[in-house]
This record gives C-alpha cells, structure tokens and sequence, in this order.
C-alpha cells in the first residue's frame, strides 16, 4: 500500500521549525506576575512581553504560512531564461 502525505518532508520540517518559534514567543511572553495579589508588578510591561514576544509569534505564524503554500514540485526557472515578453519574436519582419 502506498501512502502519500500531505506535504513533502520539507514542509513538515518547516511547519515545525515555525511551531517552535511560536512556541518561543508565548515562553517569552509568560511571567511578570507579582506573587503578592496587593502589590502590582510594572514588569509585565516590559518590552520583551510588549513588542519582542508578539513579534516573534507572528513571525513563527508566518514560517508556518510559508510551510503550509510552499510547493517543492514547482518548476524551477534557469537563472538565464528569459520572461515570455522579452523573448526575440520569431519570423518578425522589418
């Protein structure tokens, strides 16, 4: 019986490379708590809650976005081919 997946080995190997920074991100994004419930902590404020740790989530949501739409079977193109537009027109007279 053949099986056939989803994706190619490469996007698994992506998708999980773009989990684990997501997963970075909310460990980044935890703590600041004060354990006294009287006393307010201001670290949870700080910039790696702030603007590091949802930055790094939305960059691993990316990585799995570009994990989930990349196709390993899509032709690849000779660096010196050229566009169709730009190509001699055959049988062109002057």
């Amino acid at each position: 019986m053949n099986t056939h997946f989803l994706f190619e080995k490469v996007n698994y190997k992506i998708l999980l490379i773009g989990i684990a920074v997501i997963a970075l991100g909310f460990i980044l994004m935890s703590g600041g708590g004060s354990d006294d419930p009287k006393v307010f902590s201001e670290a949870i404020f700080n910039f790696r809650r702030i603007r590091l740790a949802p930055t790094v989530v939305l960059i691993g949501f990316g990585i799995t976005i570009y994990a989930i739409l990349k196709n390993p079977h899509a032709p690849v193109k000779n660096p010196g081919e050229t566009f169709p537009e730009e190509a001699p027109i055959k049988n062109f007279k002057k």
